[in-house]
């Protein structure tokens, strides 16, 4: 058997060592071939076994002592390696040269065990690069193949069982993960959806990583098809990982703007808030995209952590600016802020007149707005100050026409006595009411044709004083009063 018949029966010895996951390890043999390159004329002196599938690759200890006996040579401790190799390659020495025979190829072992015109035994562990030259016939480096390239060298992460969390950890980031905008689902989400046959989550993914990294950030991670077709490892948390927010919320009028961004239902948000992270600063009354959040739990991301801030609103002189914002924008404070602390500096003081309202007011302010003892709307935007307080409060509307009716439960029988109430406050009517809610009933074109007009109407000065009005409920047949005969 010639020499370099020799050597090729030991093709990519060391690629079952060193080039687990594509990381080309540079490490030494521990076994010094170069000092043993004139006694062995071939790889295979020793390395017999890579041409027997399930035979042992390395001698026995006991090999040594032809030489290293004590007399010729001094007594060596060397041991073969035991137990699975260390790797995540799918790589078998008897089958790859059993192809490369199949095909005519005659390179030996230096091909990919040295470098090119290396002395005899100068021996190293082959390179990524070597297998892709071959495998993928240059169309391109080893990060940056296509998603098929890396099944046909590798195992999935979870199936790698020999790798130690150490060499996981050393994994190099393909560059694609330094792309503007990778973050996003646009990026690394879209590029895990780009699957092949039947497999529901890319190659190139389960080869680094398992469904804990994704989980790791990913709230809606039970939802999400891709992440539960990873396989379960704890070993890929080794990859540093770290929940990162995305370019839009560097945005100056993020703070601002993020309610609209999220919309009704938060689907943009769902990635990485839970609704615990939302109501951090959404104290109050949560919005409707919040609640449409998943709520933090067992199989889910922590979500991102969220701080209560001030905004941009509150410069120093917020102090004495904040009142006529919080009356024409109150639930925009009710997202941060209760009553209470309101209360905190709003004390009633009975003794001052003109000053906020005295002890006890809240209970009997419905009779002052009726009445309009004094002006609600001076200070406060009624249609959103009043449903914000009645709502923390617990009085809600319900359609009912006798009986008990939300805001009215101080008299059962409001509902009767209505007409009354709004002709002397019409003002706190409107707080809650649009007109579109009289005409249910006061129309005689589609309502239930209750008269609204009072004794003694005069519908001739009405139209005179202002037609419009009496268009909303006739529409364009404004009844006129008869002419005496």
């Amino acid at each position: 058997m010639t020499r370099r018949v020799l050597r090729g029966t030991l093709v990519l010895l060391g690629s079952v060592v060193a080039v687990a996951s594509g990381v080309a390890l540079q490490q030494q043999p521990r076994f010094n071939h170069a000092q043993h390159a004139k006694l062995f004329v071939g790889c295979a002196t020793c390395h017999a076994g890579i041409m027997r599938s399930g035979a042992p690759v390395f001698p026995p200890a006991a090999a040594c002592t032809t030489c290293h006996d004590g007399t010729v040579q001094r007594r060596v401790d060397w041991q073969p390696r035991a137990g699975p190799r260390i790797s995540n390659l799918r790589f078998d020495h008897v089958q790859h040269a059993e192809v490369r025979r199949q095909r005519g190829d005659t390179s030996g072992c230096a091909d990919c065990h040295a470098d090119r015109g290396a002395a005899w035994m100068a021996v190293r562990a082959p390179t990524a690069p070597q297998c892709v030259a071959c495998h993928t016939s240059g169309l391109g480096t080893h990060l940056t193949l296509a998603d098929t390239a890396c099944a046909t060298c590798h195992l999935t992460l979870a199936r790698a069982v020999t790798l130690p969390t150490a060499r996981i950890a050393g994994f190099p980031a393909p560059p694609t993960h330094q792309a503007p905008g990778f973050i996003t689902a646009a990026g690394h989400g879209a590029q895990a959806r780009h699957t092949i046959g039947g497999a529901r989550v890319a190659q190139s993914c389960a080869t680094c990583h398992a469904r804990e990294f994704c989980v790791a950030c990913h709230v809606n991670a039970p939802e999400l098809p891709v992440i539960q077709a990873l396989e379960l490892d704890k070993r890929s948390l080794a990859l540093p990982h770290a929940l990162k927010a995305p370019p839009t919320h560097a945005a100056k009028n993020f703070e601002s703007q993020h309610g609209a961004l999220a919309g009704r239902t938060g689907a943009s948000c769902r990635s990485c808030h839970t609704q615990e992270s939302c109501l951090t600063c959404h104290r109050a009354e949560a919005p409707t995209a919040v609640l449409a959040l998943y709520r933090a739990g067992p199989g889910r991301a922590p979500g991102a952590q969220t701080a209560l801030r001030m905004p941009a609103s509150h410069t120093a002189g917020w102090k004495t600016q904040h009142g006529s914002v919080a009356a024409s924008t109150l639930r925009s404070c009710t997202s941060c802020h209760a009553r209470t602390e309101c209360l905190t500096c709003h004390v009633p003081d009975p003794a001052r007149r003109g000053s906020y309202h005295p002890g006890a007011y809240l209970a009997r302010h419905p009779a002052d707005a009726y009445t309009r003892s004094s002006s609600c709307t001076d200070c406060h935007n009624t249609g959103e100050f009043c449903q914000t307080c009645h709502k923390q409060g617990g009085l809600t509307a319900r359609r009912t026409l006798i009986g008990a009716a939300g805001y009215h439960d101080g008299n059962r029988q409001f509902f009767l006595g209505h007409g009354q109430a709004a002709r002397q406050a019409l003002e706190s009517c409107v707080s809650c009411h649009v007109e579109r809610d009289c005409l249910t009933c006061h129309s005689v074109v589609k309502g239930r044709s209750f008269d609204p007009h009072g004794p003694g109407f005069d519908p001739e000065r009405m139209l005179r004083k202002n037609p419009q009005l009496c268009i909303a409920c006739h529409g364009t047949a404004i009844p006129r009063r008869l002419a005496s005969p």
